[in-house]
């Protein structure tokens, strides 16, 4: 053939691999991967592998992943080879990583953190997980976490750590704690070794983690997304929710996860009925934050030193929402908040230990292997592996507790009925007292609150404090209120754009971008 012909393909190649290139991966979207796959110019293998040596590379410092899929570049050739035409999840080709408390039926261990449960084998995915894989995503691993759901111990146990992850890190400030128990899904998201990240939460665990991280969490209305084949503490408080660094990759994660599930079917049937129509992309509105009401709790929430960082960036915050058309109630208070905000008080404590006995032996009692099969064995298991369990370091005083318990009576029903009191004479209460659509609480403070109640939140980026620890805002609201809250927190987030990626002084970065190989 001519040299003109070499030399035009030639240039086309090279045009190619100059469009390949300049794609970003550093703070890359949902939309902007899918867009870039519709271009032709990157491919959910590129992207798969692109992630996997990005936690090849940095997880040695962050513990933030536990385990890679070895068929996760499988799974994404496979979806590679889907016509377009025919991709209609919204995650398609999206590497996602879960929580190690969500049951996976392929080559991963899902183990809670703990040396007990390796190896043993799931009978199906978590409800949860097959969804996911329903819209196209690629489980490419497990997110480390805090060991039991920081249920282990009575508070001996750092957060973040486990025996088989360590201590998880703050991408922002390493000497940092990264709040738990959902630490790595957040501390992964926000160092940019995944997009999206599945997250659980009995009080706290997902908003916390997502506060100190500077990430997007979502903390769903209880039941609107299944918690089949996921180990929990409380059926009770429980939920799953995303944890993604955009408010529109975290809605787009949860479109993709909430629904009926005949596995969880009193809670998810109940909550179904909060699942809007069209989905939740529809509440994506730059004007989210227009005419709003938002209680602002002020005592005991928004109580920073005068001139302080956190103070300054707050108020910066309430006058930005004005401006977007916000309507601000302020120094609002909830009746027997200090109750609400003591576990051992309100009781929530001795029933989460209740039931995490009871929920723990069911999961385990369905696994098709496993060395474990109730809690006592996971004690014993502890016990006779001091130094993998990390014994003489971390005690399991709330594992011991929680063996004590003998199931729910009298004494936890009362209990339930106790906090559902305390949520409607509380926070629903004050919902209708102010005709409010969401109150305002800095970072994870409001954990409690919602917990109980079985209430959604969604926390985003706020700020960084002095010593560059990220703090976030949470907005919170009654059941089922979530396409209010996705309205308000998208439209405070694109007022404000706050996120910014770890700078990682000192720890050198992968290129980020992509390097075709010749």
């Amino acid at each position: 053939m001519s040299k003109p012909y070499y030399h035009s393909l030639f240039l086309l190649f090279l045009l190619h691999f100059t469009i390949v290139t300049s794609f970003q991966f550093e703070e890359c979207t949902i939309e902007s991967i899918h867009e870039a796959f519709t271009q032709r110019i990157l491919t959910s293998h590129e992207l798969t592998k692109h992630y996997i040596a990005q936690i090849e590379a940095l997880n040695p410092i962050l513990h933030a992943v536990l385990e890679l899929n070895p068929d996760a570049l499988t799974q994404a050739s496979q979806a590679d080879q889907i016509p377009f035409s025919n991709r209609t999840g919204i995650l398609h080709g999206i590497p996602v990583l879960l929580k190690d408390n969500i049951a996976t039926k392929d080559k991963l261990n899902t183990t809670s953190g703990s040396y007990a449960l390796v190896n043993s084998v799931a009978p199906r995915d978590a409800g949860i997980v097959q969804r996911l894989r329903n819209s196209g995503a690629i489980i490419l691993g497990k997110a480390s976490m805090s060991e039991w759901c920081n249920f282990r111990s009575l508070g001996s146990i750092p957060s973040g750590w486990s025996a088989r992850g360590g201590q998880g890190k703050n991408p922002y400030n390493l000497s940092a704690i990264p709040c738990g128990s959902s630490s790595g899904s957040a501390i992964a998201v926000a160092a940019n070794l995944v997009p999206v990240t599945i997250g659980t939460e009995t009080d706290g665990s997902i908003i916390c983690p997502s506060s100190f991280n500077s990430v997007v969490g979502i903390k769903p209305t209880v039941g609107l997304t299944s918690r089949a084949g996921v180990m929990m503490i409380s059926p009770t408080l429980d939920t799953i929710g995303p944890i993604c660094r955009t408010v529109s990759d975290a809605v787009y994660t949860l479109e993709a996860i909430v629904g009926y599930d005949p596995l969880d079917s009193e809670a998810t049937k109940n909550a179904s009925i909060y699942i809007p129509k069209w989905g939740y992309k529809q509440f994506l509105k730059i004007e989210g934050l227009k005419g709003k009401r938002l209680g602002i709790l002020r005592k005991g929430f928004f109580e920073f030193h005068n001139g302080s960082v956190e103070e300054q960036v707050f108020q910066q915050h309430f006058s930005t929402m004005k401006e977007m058309g916000a309507i601000l109630v302020d120094n609002l208070e909830i009746e027997n908040v200090d109750i609400i905000n003591d576990s051992h008080k309100s009781g929530e404590w001795a029933l989460m230990q209740t039931q995490f006995k009871l929920a723990l032996n069911s999961y385990l009692s369905e696994l098709l292997i496993s060395q474990v099969r109730s809690l006592q064995d996971i004690i014993d298991f502890n016990n006779n592996h001091p130094i993998e369990e990390k014994m003489k370091q971390y005690d399991q005083s709330n594992l011991i507790e929680s063996q004590k318990t003998n199931g729910v009576g009298q004494k936890e029903t009362q209990t339930i009925s106790y906090l559902n009191q305390l949520s409607k004479l509380g926070l629903e209460k004050l919902f209708k007292d102010h005709k409010l659509d969401a109150i305002i609480t800095p970072g994870a403070t409001s954990h409690s609150i919602l917990a109980i109640g079985g209430f959604p939140g969604i926390t985003v980026p706020a700020g960084f404090g002095t010593d560059n620890v990220p703090f976030g805002i949470c907005f919170g609201g009654l059941k089922g209120f979530e396409s209010r809250l996705i309205e308000i927190a998208f439209g405070f987030e694109q007022a404000t754009k706050v996120r910014k990626p770890p700078s990682f002084d000192g720890v050198r970065f992968l290129d980020d971008e992509f390097k075709m190989e010749l």
